[in-house]
């Protein structure tokens, strides 16, 4: 039997890059002596009070359908958070709730792009993104983000990027893979660029709240940034929520009624209960969101601080999101090679930096979503194996 030509849009490289991830799970699930790095789970539980909201919402019988386009008590709440934090004046009809910030970036590129489109995205990027604009019928025009630069977006790059069929930037910061923060400068010169060229933005920003030294800048809150932005959010890594699968966009209201109609049909809105548990999360934040911040710092300064001393290794230490991108070209090694011998020899999975495009080639991306001692055990393994390695 025959497929359509989607199935072929939606494959590739970035859905074959969890292959040693696959691998280093199956043997942890065999009883195997794993430490897996390779996947952005926190370990931290959702706050109490916001899974309490859900279980109370339950037993309300909050089962039944909702707005498709989200509860408007939880929108309104969305609506006020972003408006806070980026000076954008937001408006509820202009969030529309998802399954996932990945389901709102879909829904965005599909919605914005058409076929033959290009659209700008810097790499390293997260892998979901060659799907996701695969899906759309579009092409990526790739801008590499420099290791010898710490991974800084160049928006001189970008400009010279720009062609006739350009229809669209999607940036991600702070950045998954490498923990690179956009600053308000390159922000402010990007803005320029897609208000002189006349360009959509999708702004992933689902690290927002994982904010180290240095600030979170919301694009859309820019002069003449509002009405061609499309804010991607979600509280998946900020309030351990991944399983909860919630997310919202934040787009011009046209482009807002739009994603609404593409709910109708695919998703016909999110369960109710969730929203409840996400109404709680923003409008009463738990104090554990903010030890679990203080968490992935003090993991970051552990790995870095730990790995950025053995010979062959150099780690990045990221401004922001919980991984850390560790350079292993030293040890003569290629990141393929380097990751799958690690899992082999001391059982530690981490995730080949190539999968993420040529600018990581070399690089391995570890998870800062474990305790701190299994990182500090892992630390040790791989310190172990690159000894074995160094010439």
């Amino acid at each position: 039997m025959r497929f359509s030509s989607f199935v072929e849009r939606i494959g590739g490289e970035g859905a074959a890059a969890w292959e040693i991830h696959g691998r280093g799970a199956r043997l942890k699930r065999q009883g195997k002596d794993v430490i897996l790095l390779s996947v952005g789970d926190p370990d931290f539980d959702t706050p109490p009070a916001i899974t309490d909201a859900a279980i109370e919402s339950l037993r309300r019988g909050r089962t039944h359908y909702g707005e498709v386009v989200g509860d408007h008590r939880l929108r309104a709440a969305i609506a006020a958070a972003h408006q806070a934090q980026s000076g954008q004046p937001t408006d509820p009809d202009q969030v529309v709730v998802m399954a996932g910030a990945q389901c709102a970036l879909y829904a965005a590129a599909v919605c914005v792009l058409d076929q033959g489109d290009e659209i700008i995205v810097p790499e390293p990027a997260y892998v979901t993104y060659e799907a996701v604009v695969g899906a759309s019928g579009a092409r990526m025009a790739f801008v590499p983000l420099k290791p010898e630069r710490g991974f800084q977006i160049d928006p001189e790059s970008i400009e010279r990027a720009v062609t006739p069929r350009t229809r669209a930037l999607l940036l991600n910061s702070p950045n998954n893979p490498t923990g690179a923060v956009i600053t308000r400068a390159n922000w402010e010169r990007i803005a320029a660029i897609c208000i002189r060229h006349d360009l959509w933005l999708l702004s992933d920003e689902v690290y927002a709240g994982l904010t180290y030294e240095s600030q979170h800048v919301s694009p859309a809150g820019l002069p003449g940034m509002a009405e061609r932005t499309v804010t991607i959010n979600s509280l998946s890594k900020s309030h351990a929520m991944t399983g909860w699968r919630l997310g919202w966009s934040i787009s011009p209201p046209a482009l807002a009624e739009h994603l609404g109609n593409l709910a109708l049909c695919m998703l016909y809105g999110s369960p109710p209960f969730i929203q409840d548990a996400a109404l709680q999360a923003l409008t009463a934040e738990p104090p554990e969101v903010k030890a679990m911040k203080e968490g992935y710092r003090r993991r970051r300064d552990l790995v870095c601080g730990r790995l950025g001393n053995v010979k062959g290794l150099r780690c990045h230490r990221p401004e922001g999101g919980m991984f850390a991108m560790v350079d292993v070209r030293g040890t003569g090694l290629g990141a393929y090679d380097f990751a799958s011998g690690l899992l082999d020899a001391e059982g530690v999975s981490v995730l080949p930096g190539d999968a993420f495009g040529p600018s990581a080639a070399g690089h391995v991306r570890i998870s800062l979503g474990n305790a701190d001692e299994e990182l500090a055990r892992a630390c040790d393994r791989i310190e172990r194996y690159a000894a074995k390695l160094a010439p």
